[in-house]
């Protein structure tokens, strides 16, 4: 057993796949505004961003202050809305942060979704008191690919870049966790092995893992 070592879960695509939800609540969103992303933008601009990158992104001109947070209430709500009578984790996710946490692994969670989001999803899979660590983008300045959010959550853990271990599904989640020193894992959820930087390890789902078969990941 090694408690100086940590696996840092993002959570959009990563604990659930909830990616598709998002997709609708953009949808509708945008649709009220006469807009009409394709999947293929969606995928390269919505995928792990920050909700003030996608907003501003597609309404073309820069989203900041009070009316950044009214539109981001306004989407979010739509997609809690949308995604809660279909809450479930990702193919063998509890069952693997059981297994690490039963080995020693610090566990963390870092997400660029609001609180609110993360409340209702830790409110249904049951995993909160297992997390030393839970992050939100209300956490931080710098949204990723900027290693803040990671960096931090280390922090919170009291371990070093190189102990941790990220789970990430998107370019700049991935990214984020590299430009912080860290070993990743690409979840091949939302994208596939080609469209992401270069991963220690890439799955489908958790069914296969344990901590003993990740354990060699850890520097």
């Amino acid at each position: 057993m090694n408690k100086q070592v940590a696996v840092i879960f993002d959570m959009d695509g990563v604990i659930c796949h909830t990616n598709p939800y998002h997709s609708l609540a953009f949808r509708d969103f945008f649709s009220t505004r006469n807009l009409n992303p394709t999947d293929e933008e969606f995928a390269q601009h919505m995928f792990g961003k920050s909700n003030s990158y996608i907003l501003s992104h597609f309404l073309k001109r820069p989203i900041t202050g009070n009316e950044l947070l009214k539109m981001e209430e306004e989407k979010e709500s739509l997609f809690r809305k949308i995604y809660e009578p279909h809450i479930e984790p990702i193919a063998g996710f509890v069952a693997f942060a059981n297994d690490l946490k039963n080995n020693g692994v610090k566990l963390g969670v870092a997400t660029s979704a609001p609180y609110a989001n993360l409340d209702l999803i830790l409110g249904k899979i049951n995993i909160r008191e297992m997390l030393g660590s839970i992050m939100a983008s209300e956490d931080v300045k710098k949204h990723k690919p900027d290693p803040e959010v990671y960096i931090s959550s280390a922090a919170n853990l009291n371990v070093q870049a190189q102990q941790c271990l990220v789970f990430e599904d998107s370019f700049s989640g991935i990214s984020a966790a590299l430009n912080a020193g860290m070993q990743v894992v690409g979840v091949l959820s939302s994208h596939t092995r080609d469209e992401l930087p270069p991963c220690h390890l890439y799955i489908n789902d958790y069914t296969e893992l344990s901590y003993d078969n990740i354990s060699h990941l850890f520097k």
